[in-house]
């Protein structure tokens, strides 16, 4: 059993670690190497996602082992985005169009060939496109650059690190290899440190950092839901939610009323329905059985009173604009430029299918996240943000991971800098610098194999070098770049 472990690419974990210490990923493949050991026939194994948190050179070995299971008779069943996973199964079922209430649909089914062939799939288009040319420019920096010394946490071997400032930074490399140890665990803690005290050479127990003077502030940005209940939602997440509260307090009912914009809040008692609270439904307890939530007697769903109800923009009261998609909000709050933008933004990366007044509890962890970076894209540029993101392709499609990566460049444009932990190949080829760590996971990681440009990493010869390498075209700069 020892041996499935590492076959399913967590040989670089001690037998002694804590199960609540493994990532949704890594649990879930230690399960899978359970179930290799066990000798089942005729199971059906149904995977979310197993290839979260795998470098490509491990999603090969994991399709060994789901077809070794096949073969032993069993039915393999898997949510996935992966495109090598994909070319791997024998059938694919692909739902769309589009997200939200724009999906839903069959839009092909059959082997990857057919899927391939479907003009109206999207992932049959990501698996045909053509393939692509790798960066040869340096980053666009001046030159100034986050510098990290001496970095020695868990399997870190005093590891000296430079993260160019104003760019794309990906760190990659094999699972265990320290990728998390050397951003999350040592440049984060580091950077807010040097921020608190504001000095130019902060020394921290596990190393020494320098360049803080060139950030403001850090962000770490995850996929945790946006609030603890169902009160939070893209508009409120976004701050669009007190835009929309001052167009209504301004409507000639709201005045004579005497309304003010908190009028028009769902966390205030004077404006909500009193019955529910303001959250649209009620708790039934049901004994031995999970709760259910119904629709509020009261206000059926629509979270205020009447008399705010009666309040009306354009024939629309706030309840029907918290359920208006966003691209169509966009459209409908067109002559209030901030409120416009902002929305615009949503659309931008993807999210107008969600509606204004959707619970975070019904979101995504990938959708919680583009509304996070969003919402950072609204905000006013004069502050110079270190953005840190862990893995920020999960559970993204490959046209998803596209306006992902609009979005970050977004991000850098206002002279930010982005650094995002990675194994996804195309948002990696995107960057404009790497840093690769390895050679591999646990006790045989924690170096700094590789650094430069997707094209001079591919022409390396580490893991992810050899990876970028079969999926990506590239040719040897000329004098001139």
């Amino acid at each position: 059993r020892v041996g499935y472990l590492n076959q399913v690419g967590l040989g670089y974990l001690t037998l002694d670690r804590r199960t609540r210490s493994l990532s949704g990923g890594e649990f879930q493949r230690a399960r899978l190497a359970g179930c290799l050991g066990s000798g089942l026939l005729g199971v059906n194994y149904i995977l979310d996602e197993p290839t979260i948190g795998l470098h490509s050179r491990d999603t090969s070995r994991l399709i060994q082992i789901l077809e070794e299971l096949r073969d032993a008779g069993n039915t393999v069943t898997l949510v996935e985005h992966d495109g090598t996973v994909i070319r791997a199964a024998d059938h694919v079922i692909d739902v769309g169009p589009g997200a939200g209430e724009r999906g839903g649909e069959i839009v092909a089914k059959g082997t990857p060939a057919q899927i391939a062939a479907c003009s109206e799939s999207p992932t049959g288009r990501h698996l045909t496109r053509t393939s692509r040319n790798l960066k040869h420019q340096e980053p666009p920096s001046d030159g100034s650059q986050i510098s990290l010394r001496n970095a020695s946490i868990h399997n870190l071997k005093h590891v000296d690190v430079d993260i160019p400032l104003s760019s794309l930074t990906a760190v990659t490399g094999v699972s265990g290899s320290g990728k998390s140890s050397l951003i999350l665990h040592t440049l984060v803690p580091a950077i807010r440190a040097a921020l608190d005290r504001r000095t130019t050479d902060n020394r921290i127990e596990c190393g020494k950092v320098s360049g803080a003077e060139h950030i403001d502030r850090v962000i770490q940005i995850d996929s945790s839901p946006l609030g603890r209940n169902g009160r939070s939602n893209p508009a409120t997440a976004s701050g669009a939610w007190d835009e929309v509260r001052r167009v209504f307090a301004a409507t000639r009912e709201a005045r004579i009323r005497g309304y003010a914009p908190r009028r028009f809040s769902f966390n205030v008692a004077e404006g909500r329905c009193k019955k529910c609270a303001g959250q649209g439904t009620q708790r039934i307890e049901m004994h031995f059985l999970p709760d259910i939530h119904v629709p509020c007697e009261a206000c059926r769903g629509a979270r205020f009173n009447r008399r705010t109800l009666a309040v009306r923009y354009r024939g629309k009261n706030v309840a029907q604009v918290l359920g208006m998609p966003i691209d169509e909000a966009a459209s409908f709050f067109e002559n209030f430029p901030k409120l416009h933008r902002t929305l615009q933004t949503f659309g931008d990366v993807g999210l107008g299918y969600l509606t204004l007044g959707q619970s975070a509890l019904a979101l995504s962890g990938g959708e919680a996240q583009r509304i996070k970076l969003a919402a950072e894209l609204c905000r006013s540029p004069g502050e110079q943000t270190l953005y840190v993101l862990d893995e920020p392709t999960t559970g993204l499609h490959a046209s998803d991971i596209a306006l992902l990566v609009t979005l970050l460049k977004r991000l850098v444009e206002k002279s930010n800098t982005v650094v995002v932990i990675e194994h996804q190949l195309d948002l990696i080829a995107e960057c404009d610098w790497i840093v690769d760590l390895g050679p591999e996971g646990g006790q045989h990681g924690g170096t700094i194999t590789a650094t430069g440009t997707p094209a001079q990493i591919a022409a390396s010869a580490t893991h992810t070098g050899r990876a970028l390498a079969a999926e990506f075209s590239f040719a040897t700069p000329s004098s001139e770049d």
